[in-house]
């Protein structure tokens, strides 16, 4: 399956020994570099590692995990780059999940002013998330995503089958973006999904889901590349799971991106409920699921000011005014809905006693 958007070619198939072939004759770098992570290393890398093409690559390696997508990894990427002779005529394939790829494209996006990319997304979540879009960037001070640029991959390379590779935590994780982006499109597409056991889910059926869920993200980000508009649906459920995330980031309870989304869209779906006039009975069902589906948090009545702190430092909000992305329906979109810290407090504490 080939998905052409405006900057990215898009590739979801079983075939990509011969994709990465006909991908990298046609673009002819003069060098390749690939980036991985000691997990991507070791499971992922072997897949691809005998094509001719990049057998002779340069491999470079960073830790995983959020606390290395930092400008510390960005440096060693950086420094690797140069010791190892790269030039504005190089390439670099990130392999590996959303860290891997956006750390990378970042990198690949400010070394020498800018050289090609190409991504092949080794996780549920970065296959339906990362790959489309053009957000590159790192942490800071604890902070999601804060440096960064907007710059697209020439292409993406989606392969369900790395997939095996994940635990059940991580498939999730991707799980919880593609049911955002069927709340934010329609409600059929919600049904569908909800009606699949995705533990249980074929590659082939698995490839279709994944196509739907990038190109309906496609949908938004081709209208508003920059965010500042429509495709600001794609942050419900956002603002306060960056928050939820940031925050047990810095304790012993850290959770996927994918958890804090799910929980993130609870909260929301609350306030559009209260805000925009949700339908209760809709919500309460997707609620449900979700919290059958996504263990509840544990959020004591003295985490609530920290998560306030964290929703403060979106890159959304205006003034002092916390932003949100709220729903009227499913597809129904209310974009730069402006609640007060009392509407987060309301939140919070209802979420706490569900």
């Amino acid at each position: 399956m080939k998905i052409i958007t405006q900057h990215s070619i898009i590739y979801i198939s079983s075939e990509i020994h011969s994709i990465l072939t006909e991908v990298l004759k046609s673009l002819g770098n003069t060098k390749i570099f690939i980036l991985v992570d000691e997990n991507t290393r070791k499971h992922c890398l072997p897949i691809i590692s005998h094509n001719d093409l990049i057998k002779d690559s340069e491999i470079i390696k960073i830790e995983s995990g959020e606390k290395n997508k930092s400008i510390k990894s960005v440096e060693k990427v950086w420094s690797e780059l140069s010791k190892k002779g790269a030039d504005r005529n190089s390439l670099l394939i990130n392999l590996g999940g959303g860290i891997i790829g956006d750390l990378g494209g970042f990198v690949a996006s400010t070394f020498k002013r800018g050289i090609n990319f190409i991504n092949i997304p080794t996780t549920l979540l970065s296959q339906v998330d990362a790959s489309v879009g053009g957000k590159t960037g790192i942490n800071l001070l604890g902070l999601k995503n804060e440096i960064g640029v907007f710059n697209h991959p020439k292409y993406v390379l989606i392969e369900s089958s790395f997939n095996q590779t994940l635990d059940k935590k991580h498939i999730m994780s991707g799980w919880a973006e593609m049911l955002k982006h069927a709340l934010v499109f329609d409600e059929k597409d919600w049904n569908n999904l909800i009606s699949h056991d995705i533990k249980q889910t074929g590659f082939k059926e698995l490839n279709q889901l994944i196509a739907r869920s990038v190109n309906i993200k496609n949908h938004f980000v081709e209208k508003d590349l920059h965010e500042k508009n429509i495709r600001k649906a794609l942050n419900f459920g956002h603002t306060l799971g960056h928050a939820f995330e940031s925050f047990f980031m810095g304790t012993e309870k850290k959770i996927t991106h994918g958890e804090a989304v799910a929980h993130g869209i609870i909260c929301e779906l609350f306030l559009s409920e209260k805000i925009c006039n949700f339908s209760s009975e809709k919500a309460d069902d997707i609620i449900s699921y979700l919290l059958k589906t996504y263990n509840k948090l544990k959020i004591n009545a003295s985490d609530i000011e920290d998560i306030i702190e964290y929703t403060s430092h979106d890159k959304k909000n205006k003034e002092s005014n916390i932003n949100f992305t709220l729903l009227e329906d499913f597809g129904q979109l209310k974009i730069d809905q402006y609640c007060t810290k009392e509407n987060i407090i309301e939140v919070l504490n209802w979420y706490r006693n569900l």
